[in-house]
């Protein structure tokens, strides 16, 4: 067959999610559309070893279906290194839709997504994440089994969890970093204010530090200068503030090595996901004495809540658990300070050692 030329330079350039430089093994890729509703939506299921992959669900603008790739590639991942070091047992998957939250949501979208994560037949468990909060993910979990933080199977909102777990984690860097975990008269500066971000911006408040906050969503800042005597900068300088503690709690990849030159920090750590862009911006970190949280450690009493919370299920244990976050990170920075080593590649290393050679009989 003979192939015009501008036709063939597409089909020779054409990347498939094989190539793709974030694939690690991923076990299953699905893209799912749903032409009625417009639904256009990832699935990765990275790992599943020690269980069913589950991971939260994103719904995002992003610019490009490659960009919602690379997005949904790197946190699946992270959710099977989040699951394996919380000690859970479950692998993991994150799923991304396509779409404006605030514009392109509908019910009917929503009920299309479920669908098709029934038809993987449990390989991945779905909960909320950025742009899906735990109403909607009632309605994804009306047209699949495979759904968790809704009211009907545990404790619903899985975001206070999260962010208790953030708080826990905060503290446990500033012992760590400061020799207290008194955080009163601290400077936080703090980029993300969604549902785990403000949650996290209250308790630092109550705890006596002081907040400079930055969202795209401007309201959400006025309400943290309103509410919680914080002050705010642009997000695009919250990394350049002078402060004692970065807190990303937005979207991921915000550490690389065009802004870490550039932080005036002593601590990073915050709920964001996948907050390194690279696995050597650790290095970066370290090189500048800056302590790191790794964020799929900081950040995981959302999941915890969401594994455990089934229902009947005690909050208090699932808040003991939450809870520990702060000693697995104690174990990580002084295996870290030990071995004079990255904290993430000892994170990393503590959740390998749980999941590579571990098989669920199921």
């Amino acid at each position: 067959m003979n192939v015009p030329l501008h036709n063939k330079i597409t089909i020779d350039t054409y990347m498939t999610p094989l190539d793709h430089p974030e694939f690690a093994g991923h076990e299953q890729i699905v893209f799912a559309t749903d032409n009625e509703t417009g639904l256009k939506a990832i699935i990765a299921v990275h790992n599943t070893n020690r269980g069913p992959g589950l991971g939260g669900c994103r719904m995002w603008n992003y610019a490009s279906a490659n960009e919602a790739l690379t997005d949904v590639l790197r946190l699946s991942k992270g959710m099977t290194y989040k699951n394996a070091l919380a000690d859970l047992a479950l692998g993991g998957g994150k799923s991304v839709i396509i779409a404006n939250p605030r514009t392109d949501k509908t019910p009917e979208l929503l009920r299309a997504f479920g669908r098709h994560i029934n038809r993987l037949s449990g390989s991945y468990i779905t909960a909320e994440d950025v742009g899906i909060s735990s109403d909607d993910m009632e309605i994804i979990g009306s047209e699949t089994q495979f759904a968790r933080g809704t009211d009907a199977t545990g404790f619903g909102d899985p975001s206070p969890y999260t962010a208790l777990g953030t708080f826990v984690g905060i503290k446990a860097a500033a012992k760590h970093k400061f020799g207290s975990e008194d955080l009163s008269g601290l400077t936080v500066s703090l980029k993300g204010l969604g549902h785990v971000g403000y949650d996290v911006a209250r308790q630092l408040h109550e705890a006596g530090a002081n907040l400079i906050v930055s969202d795209i969503y401007d309201p959400a800042v006025t309400c943290a200068i309103e509410e919680l005597g914080a002050s705010s900068v642009s997000p695009d300088d919250a990394h350049l503030v002078k402060a004692d503690i970065f807190a990303p709690c937005a979207l991921g990849g915000g550490l690389n090595a065009a802004t870490i030159p550039e932080l005036k920090v002593a601590v990073v750590a915050g709920a964001a996901n996948n907050q390194l862009e690279t696995q050597e911006d650790g290095a970066a970190l370290m090189k500048r004495g800056i302590l790191y949280a790794p964020d799929y450690a900081i950040n995981a009493g959302g999941v915890i809540s969401v594994a455990l919370g089934e229902p009947g299920a005690s909050d208090s244990i699932v808040r003991q658990k939450t809870l520990a976050i702060g000693g697995t990170l104690a174990q990580i920075f002084d295996r870290a300070d030990a071995e004079k080593r990255p904290t993430n590649i000892i994170a990393d290393e503590l959740a390998e050692e749980r999941f590579q050679h571990h098989h669920n009989p199921a």
